[in-house]
C-alpha cells in the first residue's frame, strides 16, 4: 500500500523528519511475544505456577502499574510490571528475580526484532538529502537506546527524544517541541513518520502542525478523522523512492 491522501503537503523536501521507533522501524509484536514467552516459563519453572495464573497476574500487574503512572515512560517498565506482579503473587519484592526477568525479556525481545525491508536504505538518502533526522518515542531512553544500538541505527539520527526525557507520552506537544528544539529546522516543514493514529499523527499535526505519514502494518489500518495521515504507506523502499522524486523535481 503506498496513498498519497494531501499531495500539496508534499510540493518540496522537508526541513527535518521525525521517526517513531516501535511498529514504524521494525514490527514489535513478534519480538514482545517472544520475550513474554521466555519470562513466562521462567516464571513458571521457578514459582510453579500456570501459565494463566501467570498470564493474569501479569495482566493485573501491568494494568495497576499503567493506571498509576498514566502519560509517564515508566508506565512502559517491564521490570515494575514484574516487581508488582510478585507482589501480588504475595512473594514480595523479590529484587534479583526482577532484575533477571526484565533483563530476559528484553534480550529475548532483540534477539527477534527485525527492522522493516528499506529502513536503513532511506535513512542513508536522508543523510545524502541532508534532511536532519530525530526519533521521537514513547519508553525509556535506556532501551529504547538499546534497540537503535542492536539495530545498528545509533548513527542514524541527529537527534533523540524518548517520554522518559520529555516527562509525557505522545500524543503530548511536549515531545515534539523537544525535538524541534534540538533539530532547529531551517523551515516549518516538517514530517513526522509514525504507525498510531492518536500518538503519532493526531499528536503530531495538532503539536507542530506536522505533515504526517503513517507507516501501515498488520492489524493497523490506516488512521480516519484526526488520525488521518496526509500519506499512508507499508514500504519504505517504495517511501524512499518518493522522497527521492520529490528532491530530483
Amino acid at each position: 500500500m503506498f496513498k498519497v491522501y494531501d499531495r500539496k503537503k508534499f510540493s518540496r523536501l522537508p526541513d527535518a523528519i521525525l521517526f517513531d521507533i516501535d511498529n514504524t522501524l521494525y514490527p514489535y509484536n513478534p519480538a514482545h511475544l517472544s520475550a513474554q514467552r521466555a519470562v513466562k516459563q521462567k516464571a513458571i519453572e521457578s514459582f510453579s505456577i500456570s501459565s494463566d495464573t501467570f498470564d493474569e497476574e501479569f495482566q493485573k500487574s501491568r494494568t495497576q502499574i499503567k493506571k498509576r503512572l498514566k502519560g509517564m515512560a515508566s508506565s512502559h517498565s517491564r521490570l515494575l510490571y514484574l516487581q508488582k506482579m510478585m507482589e501480588n503473587l504475595g512473594l514480595g519484592s523479590q529484587i534479583f528475580l526482577s532484575l533477571d526477568f526484565e533483563q530476559t525479556y528484553w534480550s529475548t525481545f532483540l534477539n527477534n526484532a527485525v527492522l522493516f525491508e528499506g529502513v536503513e536504505e532511506i535513512l542513508d538518502d536522508l543523510r545524502l538529502l541532508s534532511i536532519p533526522t530525530a526519533i521521537v518515542t514513547d519508553l525509556t531512553s535506556q532501551i529504547q537506546f538499546r534497540k537503535l544500538v542492536f539495530f545498528g541505527l545509533d548513527q542514524s539520527f541527529d537527534y533523540v527524544v524518548t517520554s522518559e526525557e520529555s516527562g509525557a507520552d505522545k500524543p503530548n506537544e511536549i515531545p515534539f517541541n523537544i525535538a524541534l528544539d534540538k533539530i532547529r529546522p531551517s523551515g516549518k516543514n516538517i514530517w513526522m513518520i509514525g504507525d498510531n493514529p492518536i500518538s503519532d499523527i493526531k499528536g503530531a499535526r495538532e503539536a507542530i502542525n506536522a505533515v504526517t505519514l503513517q507507516k501501515i502494518h498488520t492489524g493497523n489500518p490506516v488512521g480516519t478523522g484526526d488520525g488521518k495521515p496526509d500519506l499512508a504507506f507499508n514500504d519504505f523502499t517504495r517511501l524512499s523512492t518518493f522522497v527521492s522524486k520529490i528532491g530530483d523535481e
